[in-house]
C-alpha cells in the first residue's frame, strides 16, 4: 500500500482531488476488466455444465452469471464512494452502506429465485427424458412457493438493514391483515381456491375438465395463484378464477379407466324370430373383441316393443379412454352389429307407421264413426 500511494503522490503530483479521482477511476477500471473476465469464465462454465448428467452444476452456474456480473458492480461503485467519501463530507454518503447492502440482497435473491427456476426446469426435463410421469402442477406449486418465500426473506432482511423493525412491521402486517382481507377478499379468496387445487389435486396442467354447473370445458394449461387458464375445445383461453373451483361440481374424464358405448339397435318386428339368435351372437362378439374390457359391465339383452321396432340395448365399456381411438372402436362394433343383423336375414328398423283401411265388408264393430 506504501508503494502504492507513493505511486499515486507522484501521478497526481501531490494534488489530493487529482489522486481521489485517480483512485476512483482505477477501481472502476478494475471493475471493468474483472466483469469482462468474469462474464467470459460463466458463459464457458455454463456451456460446459450444460453437458454434464447432473443437473445442480448448470442450474448453479446458470443461475449465478447475471447476478454475479451485477455484484461486481455494486460492491466495486461501493468501494468507489467509500473513496470518494474519505475524502469529502456530505450527508448522501451515509445512504452508500445500506445501498450497498440492499445490492448484494437484491443480487443474492435474483440469484435463488433463477436457481429454483432453473431446477424447476431441470427436474421436468429430466422426468420427461425418463419417461417418468410428469407432474408439472407440484413443481410448479413448490417452485412458487419457494419462490414467494424467497422474496418475503429478502424483503424483510432489506428491511432490517435500513434500519427498520421486522417486529413492528410483522405487527403492522397483522394489524393491516385485517383491513387488506376485507379490500381483497376477491384476491384472497382465489389465492385459498388455488391453494385448495393445488392440495387436493382434483386436476393437474395437461388434464381435459369440464363442469355441468358451468360452461367449462377444455384442457388445464396453468393453474395459477388466481387465474386457471383452460384451452378450449375450438382453442380459445379460458380464465377461470380459482375461487370459482370451490363452488362448482368439476368432472375430470381425463381420469377415467374406461369409455362406455351404450346404443339402442332397434330390429324390425317382421324379424322376431331372429331376436334371440342376433343377441348371442352380439354378446358373443363383443367378448372376443380385443379393445373390449371383459372385467366391466357387459350388457346384451332384447329390452322393449318400440313403437316400431324391437329394441336390444348394448352396453359395454373399452379399454382405450383416448377420444379419437374410442370413436374407432364404437365404429368398428357398431359395424360388426350390422353385420349380425344383416347375416341373421332381418334388417336394422326405422322409424314406420302401418295404416288400417276398413274396407266395405268390415264388421260394424270396425266402423263406430260411420254410424254416428
Amino acid at each position: 500500500m506504501e508503494i502504492f500511494d507513493t505511486w499515486l503522490h507522484r501521478l497526481s503530483g501531490g494534488d489530493p482531488t487529482a489522486a481521489l479521482a485517480l483512485q476512483v477511476f482505477i477501481v472502476v477500471l478494475l471493475v471493468v476488466v474483472g466483469n469482462f473476465f468474469l462474464r467470459r469464465l460463466l458463459n464457458k462454465l455454463e456451456e460446459r455444465t450444460r453437458l454434464t448428467s447432473n443437473p445442480w452444476d448448470f442450474a448453479v452456474v446458470s443461475a449465478a452469471r447475471k447476478p454475479l456480473t451485477l455484484l461486481a458492480w455494486v460492491l466495486g461503485l461501493a468501494f468507489a464512494a467509500r473513496l470518494v467519501q474519505g475524502g469529502a463530507d456530505g450527508v448522501l454518503y451515509e445512504i452508500v452502506p445500506p445501498a450497498r447492502s440492499i445490492g448484494v440482497i437484491v443480487c443474492l435473491t435474483w440469484f435463488l429465485v433463477r436457481f429454483i427456476e432453473n431446477m424447476q426446469d431441470a427436474i421436468l426435463e429430466r422426468q420427461v427424458a425418463r419417461g417418468e410421469g410428469v407432474d408439472r402442477t407440484t413443481i410448479d406449486a413448490i417452485g412458487k412457493l419457494l419462490r414467494v418465500s424467497v422474496l418475503i426473506t429478502a424483503v424483510l432482511v432489506g428491511l432490517q438493514s435500513l434500519g427498520f423493525s421486522i417486529s413492528g412491521v410483522l405487527a403492522f402486517g397483522g394489524i393491516g391483515g385485517i383491513a387488506v382481507g376485507f379490500a381483497a377478499k376477491d384476491l384472497l379468496a382465489n389465492f385459498f381456491g388455488g391453494l385448495m387445487v393445488y392440495l387436493d389435486r382434483p386436476f393437474v396442467v395437461g388434464e381435459w375438465i369440464r363442469s355441468p354447473d358451468k360452461e367449462i370445458e377444455g384442457t388445464v394449461e396453468e393453474i395459477g395463484w388466481r387465474l386457471t387458464r383452460i384451452r378450449t375445445f375450438d382453442k380459445r383461453p379460458l380464465y377461470v378464477p380459482n375461487a370459482v373451483f370451490a363452488q362448482i361440481t368439476v368432472e375430470n374424464p381425463s381420469r377415467m379407466k374406461n369409455r362406455r358405448i351404450k346404443e339402442t339397435i332397434g330390429v324390425r318386428y317382421d324379424d322376431i324370430a331372429q331376436v334371440a339368435a342376433i343377441v348371442e351372437a352380439i354378446r358373443q362378439m363383443l367378448r372376443a373383441h380385443p379393445d373390449i374390457d371383459q372385467e366391466q359391465t357387459m350388457i346384451v339383452n332384447f329390452t322393449e316393443f318400440a313403437a316400431s321396432s324391437l329394441d336390444i340395448m348394448v352396453y359395454t365399456f373399452t379399454r382405450t379412454v383416448a377420444w379419437v381411438e374410442y370413436h374407432q372402436v364404437k365404429q368398428d362394433v357398431l359395424l360388426r352389429i350390422a353385420n349380425i343383423v344383416a347375416r341373421h336375414g332381418a334388417e336394422i328398423a326405422f322409424p314406420t307407421r302401418t295404416l288400417h283401411v276398413a274396407g266395405p265388408d268390415a264388421p260394424e264393430a270396425a266402423l263406430p264413426a260411420a254410424r254416428g
